[in-house]
């Protein structure tokens, strides 16, 4: 249980310092230059802050068996093909279903969502297996 909440707690801070990262770079020139209208004028912390805590969730649920019996590449492939999944989800949805949102910002957000959560599985399995019992892990 220990390492579970380990990982969590390091998974989602790393998600959300790295995803503030993306954000900071790409927030005007990516999604607003495609969305522009659609975009709400006014964030919204809490309902994006708990997609935030669902991702992270799902994370710990579905990669971190994985990563604490095979590895820390496991954490990588797991966490990005989790990422992809989700993430591929939710903007096929959106081009399926909104006004301006287009294929290349499916595949961009769809690359990013493999990458910030295999980076964010890795960095929850490295802080897990270096604070607990290294016994646990391969």
């Amino acid at each position: 249980m220990r390492a579970t909440i380990v990982f969590y707690g390091v998974a989602l801070l790393a998600y959300l310092l790295i995803d503030a990262i993306w954000l900071g770079l790409t927030a005007d020139t990516l999604y607003r230059a495609a969305l522009g209208r659609i975009m709400l004028e006014h964030f919204r912390p809490l309902p994006a802050f708990a997609v935030y805590l669902l991702q992270v969730v799902g994370l710990a649920v579905f990669v971190r068996p994985r990563a604490f019996a095979q590895g820390g590449a496991a954490a990588l492939a797991y966490g990005a093909a989790f990422g992809v999944f989700t993430y591929g989800l939710y903007d096929l949805t959106n081009l399926a279903t909104l006004t301006g949102w287009t294929v290349g910002l499916s595949l961009t957000d769809i690359a990013w969502g493999g990458t910030v959560s295999a980076l964010a599985a890795l960095c929850g399995w490295l802080a897990a297996r270096r604070l607990l019992r290294p016994r646990i892990f391969r």
